[in-house]
């Protein structure tokens, strides 16, 4: 495997040819924060909040995914790019309700997390609730709660690429898209579900949860990512 050589924030480290820029981070110990990204699944940039500056681009670059280039000069923490990052934040808390009280996902949180890591406690913009349908709990197992996402699409992605049932989709533009299941019913009549839990178990917030679940009662496990992805790309089903 070939490698490149990358500088970070000043120091020279070095990465798979082939890697993101996100993935040349982490692998030199600087974090980034992210929302939309998780491994496993394709990225898609949709959050923005690992954007970084490279000498010599014109913009701010999506580090997740950003194809890390020999030679590249990237800035990860710099004052711009910590101030769009809580900027970024600010408007997701204004568009939905994400009142931590009363979520069951309190405690365990992405967002919540994020906003602790970068300090932010409220949000400059006026709040914006859009008309979304009731929480669908119609469910034998899960509820959704359009009040609470983030469009981050890890649900619509786990359904699709580990699942392969594509149960979950996107509807609507801007501060009205929301998820839909199937042709836009409700949960618990869809033929396509499998019932697997994949799609609760990677949402970074309380939109998708466990029916049963109360306040900061909710506790997700993703590591099943990487055992399935690994298993079907070897096209090995077992832990031995």
């Amino acid at each position: 495997m070939s490698v490149i050589t990358v500088t970070i924030n000043g120091v020279e480290g070095s990465a798979p040819a082939g890697a993101t820029l996100l993935e040349a981070c982490r692998q030199n110990g600087v974090e980034l924060p992210t929302l939309c990204h998780l491994e496993g699944l394709t990225p898609v940039g949709a959050c923005r909040l690992c954007l970084v500056q490279v000498e010599g681009a014109r913009r701010l670059l999506p580090a997740c995914v950003t194809e890390a280039q020999q030679g590249m000069v990237v800035q990860t923490h710099t004052e711009k790019l910590v101030k769009y990052r809580k900027m970024t934040l600010e408007l997701l808390l204004s568009e939905r309700n994400h009142i931590c009280s009363v979520c069951v996902a309190n405690g365990a949180c992405e967002l919540r997390t994020l906003c602790a890591q970068l300090g932010v406690d409220h949000t400059r913009f006026e709040y914006r609730c859009p008309d979304l349908p009731p929480i669908d709990t119609s469910h034998e197992r899960n509820g959704l709660d359009h009040n609470r996402c983030i469009s981050c699409t890890r649900c619509i992605r786990a359904c699709d690429q580990i699942e392969g049932a594509h149960t979950l989709d996107m509807e609507g533009r801007g501060i009205e898209n929301r998820v839909i299941i199937d042709m836009n019913q409700k949960w618990g009549t869809s033929r396509s579900c499998t019932k697997c839990g994949k799609c609760v178990n990677v949402c970074p917030t309380g939109t998708l949860f466990w029916k049963g679940s109360t306040v900061a009662e909710m506790e997700k496990e993703v590591g099943f990512l990487h055992w399935i992805r690994g298993g079907r790309e070897k096209k090995t089903w077992s832990y031995l």
